[in-house]
């Protein structure tokens, strides 16, 4: 009988190493993926912002609902697009937002709200060299 509680008690912690180890080994590699893989903290701008004469260098043209029909809503403000309005275009990812909007936001972290791309205009690209594949006019 006291083999056997020996042995249950050598499964038991053996059993309980094992799951701390499997935990340890996923909580590790969830923290390194986390600071090592996403856009912003490998680009290394985690927390750093746009001077105020790059946001200018954005491209930007006026919205207009009959050739834009994908993109609706700007995700800073949440409110829709109107015709007329004056939006920006991020370099990178080619995303659209309020003129004000995404200049207060990249006043505050220098990545696109939508998918975190770093927005480099440090690039060599004018404005007139951005992809217009959606029909819109850039200045």
């Amino acid at each position: 009988m006291m083999i056997e509680l020996v042995t249950s008690v050598v499964i038991l912690v053996v059993g309980i190493a094992i799951f701390v180890l499997i935990h340890v080994c996923i909580v590790g590699r969830s923290f390194g993926s986390m600071n090592s893989g996403t856009l912003v903290h490998r680009s290394g701008t985690m927390g750093k912002s746009m001077s105020e004469e790059d946001i200018k260098k954005l491209p930007s043209y006026d919205f207009n609902m009959e050739t834009q029909k994908s993109m609706v809503d700007c995700v800073v403000c949440l409110e829709r697009f109107k015709s007329g309005e004056r939006c920006k275009l991020l370099p990178n990812c080619n995303h659209s937002f309020h003129g004000e909007c995404i200049d207060s936001w990249l006043i505050k972290t220098a990545a696109c709200p939508i998918c975190r791309a770093v927005v480099d205009m440090g690039r060599g690209e004018t404005t007139t060299s951005f992809s217009n594949d959606v029909g819109l006019e850039l200045r």
